[in-house]
């Protein structure tokens, strides 16, 4: 054996075998994940360290929206592997170049700023509008009118706009200046929406709130609204955009424009990667120095979002994500219709659709969710009374017929107290 191989041998010890219980023994206790450890997926077929196969309708929370291991993300990831990972924000990239062009070709947006997160995306959106209004209005301008129950990220700010208390509590004192009114309430918005007002953040489907559609009518008003009184209009579409509605972006189905928009999740396809696109003029806000990020922007990340885009903005692609939703809604409402005991309605947009729970039920989605884990699939809730599912966009019609199946019988289960 050589010196080199000496050292590569000392280098690489044996690595201890892991199990769900390591999890509580090493790492800080913000989860509490399934006993189901995954080592290995394809598409949305998933399999666990004991060999148990699973369907996968979670996507990650919407993020591998192409399904695991796809092969033009696993392509483009591997290619620029061999080119450049990193080179910091002093310098500028090739990849980066490309996909900040093609997503304002693509949208409304004339310039792009990249991040590694929706947290971030939005806490740069946010930053942006505070420091435009400040700019152009004075400093009195800097409310922020967000929504009851929506969920924007987990920085202080962020968290703090997210009208969800259970995620703020024990972290006061709060950033000052925000304001929460009830989603789809016109009424609300034109009360919170004064001259003091920067910015209106809003998400096109709320998420974690319950998998909530806007109104067509609310979301222009809020657009008539922000542009009346000064307000920058930010749809946070970390979570229903890139496809998720059957359009690349949700605010194209609805068509109102926003003047900032953010993304995440998906654009990546499980590699990190958020991104804030908006205008020339609001954009000229900011100068060098004034935001920035050391990982954003990345050649490593920028070549991964840029295939994914490419992918899903295509009309074939689309049309066949409003075909997927259309029948996995169909079969979605059959399931309440057959267990209206257990469940009230279908809601949402594209293949972001929730199951409410009937009042007898409220507050189990986590159970009906384990139960169709143990059945081999994989759900979300959206809150205690509402169960998730964020399939990939590639889901086949065979994967519906199956997923449904399986939910089917796990509510048989739930039912019969197993």
């Amino acid at each position: 054996m050589t010196v080199i191989q000496r050292l590569e041998a000392k280098a690489t010890p044996d690595i201890e075998p892991v199990t769900r219980k390591t999890f509580d023994e090493v790492m800080v206790p913000v989860y509490a994940p399934s006993e189901m450890v995954p080592v290995r997926a394809h598409g949305l077929d998933v399999w666990d360290r004991n060999g148990k196969h699973y369907l996968d309708f979670t996507a990650g929370i919407g993020v591998t929206s192409l399904g695991h291991t796809h092969p033009v993300v696993v392509e483009a990831l591997r290619a620029q592997a061999d080119k450049l990972w990193h080179v910091g924000n002093g310098y500028t990239n090739e990849p980066v170049l490309q996909l900040a062009r093609a997503l304002t070709e693509a949208t409304f947006a004339d310039r792009a700023f990249f991040c590694n997160s929706g947290a971030e995306a939005n806490e740069a959106a946010c930053k942006l509008a505070r420091k435009y209004a400040h700019a152009r209005f004075g400093p009195s301008k800097s409310r922020v009118v967000s929504c009851v129950n929506s969920f924007h990220g987990r920085t202080l700010f962020t968290v703090s706009i997210g009208g969800q208390p259970k995620y703020t509590e024990g972290f006061g004192p709060l950033p000052p200046e925000l304001v929460h009114i009830p989603f789809n309430d016109i009424e609300a918005a034109h009360a919170a929406i004064g001259d003091d007002v920067c910015a209106v953040v809003v998400e096109p489907v709320q998420g974690e709130g319950g998998v909530l559609p806007a109104e067509k009518a609310y979301l222009e008003f809020l657009r008539e609204r922000c542009s009346a009184t000064g307000a920058l209009l930010i749809f946070d579409e970390v979570q229903c955009g890139m496809g998720r509605t059957g359009e690349l972006f949700a605010y194209m189905g609805y068509g109102v424009t926003p003047d900032i928009l953010t993304a995440a999740k998906a654009l990546g396809n499980g590699y990190p990667v958020g991104a804030m696109l908006t205008t020339e003029t609001v954009a000229g806000t900011f100068a060098p120095g004034a935001h920035g990020t050391t990982f954003g922007g990345n050649p490593l990340a920028a070549s991964v979002a840029l295939a994914v885009l490419q992918t899903v903005n295509t009309p074939a692609f689309l049309a066949r994500v409003k075909q997927s939703s259309a029948l996995l809604a169909q079969k979605l409402v059959a399931v309440v219709r057959d267990y209206p005991q257990v469940f009230a309605t279908v809601r949402g947009s594209g293949l972001m659709l929730g199951m409410a729970l009937a009042d007898a039920y409220r507050g189990k989605a986590k159970d009906i969710a384990k139960a169709a884990e143990a059945q081999g699939l994989m759900l979300l809730i959206a809150g205690p009374d509402v169960v998730r599912l964020l399939p990939a966009l590639v889901v086949s019609d065979a994967q519906i017929d199956e997923a449904v199946a399986r939910i089917r019988r796990a509510v048989d289960a739930v039912l019969a107290g197993a």
